[in-house]
């Protein structure tokens, strides 16, 4: 008798959690977008405000870095030819 009422209650708690989590669980995942949001928000408007300044007309801005070529001299290892032998 108290193994079936052991089972009982394990079942009991394993449909409550589900019954939880699947009532808590978009309104946890909604708070976690609202504040990942907020706090990208916040560091975006904060690395823009440098470039509030307007350019004059036929000036020329560029507000990104070069690219830089990687070294074609460099050695990335040694090539090996292999041939199947019968």
């Amino acid at each position: 008798m108290v193994l079936l009422q052991t089972i009982l209650i394990v079942i009991l708690v394993y449909y409550g959690l589900k019954l939880l989590l699947k009532w808590l669980a978009p309104k946890l995942l909604n708070y976690a977008v609202k504040k990942t949001s907020e706090r990208f928000g916040q560091q975006f408007g904060n690395s823009q405000d440098f470039d509030t300044a307007q350019p004059e007309e036929g000036e020329t801005i560029i507000s990104k870095k070069p690219f830089r070529k990687s070294n074609p001299s460099k050695k990335v290892g040694e090539y090996i030819d292999f041939e199947e032998i019968d």
